[in-house]
């Protein structure tokens, strides 16, 4: 072909996501792969069974636009129950996964030229899908072991900005914002008359009895705030891709729905009838699930330290950072995670990926979601790598 560069710039020249790049080392090699996030289980059997037994004998026909009422119904109460939150299914648009809601509600509202404030390290999929919203991305660059947000770091907004894009719980991190960062935010956001962007996804998933407080039950944010949720992460089905966004202004809501009409319209009408009746467990059904992901965090923690890996705390999400220098290992996260895929048969994820410019350069995410046998190998061959290098850099002689 001649004449200018196929694609639009923000995706042109992108490269493919560190996650698909790791977990594609991972396959070619063997490794095993606690890079991207996914469990290693079939899920909830008895929500499969929903979806099989309603994609044989229900309607596979389009569902409304929206979602199914039942599904809709469903994402209202189980946040009344679980959040306190007074939703209505009218509030609730049902989308194929989280992250077609995050790419809806910036399409729906960023106007060019907009700044929308986020929090780095960050998702991915955040920076290229504002920009190509037309918006502009202002980064507030957070530091470990704490990653707190203060009043001084949100000096980053400017007149122009219109939204903050943040995730809580936060992946990579493995944060919970706590009570004064929520309320920080929320005077912020009602003070610069700011819609905040809420990607949720990991709610259910905080351990040590943390509980996740969700932006929209701040004073003043239930009328400006988006909430995005994820079945995938909720159920352990990440396949499935089955999200929502929730909304209470009607304003905003429709411009959430016309946006969501034109990319994916609707999402397979079996899942949403499964994910509808999942959503309705008893409270202590969630809470077994949060102590199975402990456990298995526990696990993993407690066997890299004893093989001499110094780990950040985790207090929710699926992963936990290890500290390379203090740990003893003088490379940096990509060296480390290019390294242990191919030499200890283990891939993870370099936590500077998930920063657009000056990042953090010493920490290494690992994804716990996996069998007790699957992370205790895991373990014995990142203990023998890091004997292996400290051996070769004199340390202990």
């Amino acid at each position: 072909m001649t004449g200018a560069a196929l694609g639009h710039p923000v995706y042109r020249d992108m490269p493919t996501t560190i996650f698909e790049q790791m977990s594609a080392l991972a396959r070619e090699t063997g490794a095993i792969n606690l890079g991207q996030g996914f469990p290693d289980t079939p899920g909830p059997a008895d929500i499969l069974n929903v979806a099989a037994d309603a994609l044989l004998s229900r309607s596979n026909q389009y569902p409304p636009m929206a979602g199914l009422p039942e599904l809709r119904a469903a994402v209202a109460s189980h946040y009344a129950a679980h959040q306190g939150l007074a939703l209505t299914p009218q509030d609730v648009i049902v989308t194929s996964g989280a992250t077609e809601a995050i790419a809806a509600t910036l399409l729906a509202l960023v106007q060019p030229g907009d700044e929308v404030l986020v929090l780095a390290p960050l998702y991915d999929a955040y920076l290229p899908l504002i920009e190509r919203a037309g918006g502009v991305a202002k980064v507030v660059r957070l530091t470990p072991p704490e990653w707190r947000i203060t009043q001084a770091a949100l000096a980053a907004a400017s007149p122009r900005t219109r939204f903050l894009l943040m995730n809580n719980p936060v992946n990579p991190t493995g944060i919970v914002l706590r009570d004064g960062e929520l309320a920080l935010l929320a005077r912020f956001c009602v003070d610069r008359d700011l819609i905040a962007i809420c990607d949720e996804v990991w709610e259910h998933l905080t351990f040590d009895g943390l509980r996740h407080r969700p932006l929209m039950a701040q004073p003043g944010m239930g009328e400006r705030t988006v909430k995005i949720g994820s079945a995938g992460k909720i159920f352990s089905l990440t396949g499935w891709k089955v999200g929502w966004m929730c909304a209470a202004p009607a304003d905003c809501h429709a411009a959430l729905a016309r946006a969501h009409q034109f990319l994916t319209f609707t999402t397979p009408p079996n899942l949403q009838w499964a994910v509808a009746k999942g959503l309705a467990k008893p409270v202590e059904w969630f809470g077994a699930i949060r102590a199975d992901y402990q456990a298995s965090r526990d696990r993993l923690v407690t066997g890299l330290r004893a093989a001499g890996f110094v780990l950040l705390p985790s207090q929710a999400t699926w992963f936990v950072c290890v500290d390379l220098p203090a740990s003893g290992i003088a490379m940096d996260d990509r060296e480390f995670c290019e390294r242990i895929v191919r030499d200890a048969g283990v891939a993870a994820i370099p936590i500077s990926a998930f920063y657009p410019d000056e990042p953090v350069t010493h920490l290494v995410r690992l994804c716990f979601s996996k069998a007790d046998a699957v992370l205790d190998e895991a373990v014995a061959r990142l203990a023998d790598f890091r004997r292996r290098v400290v051996a070769g850099s004199g340390e202990g002689r």
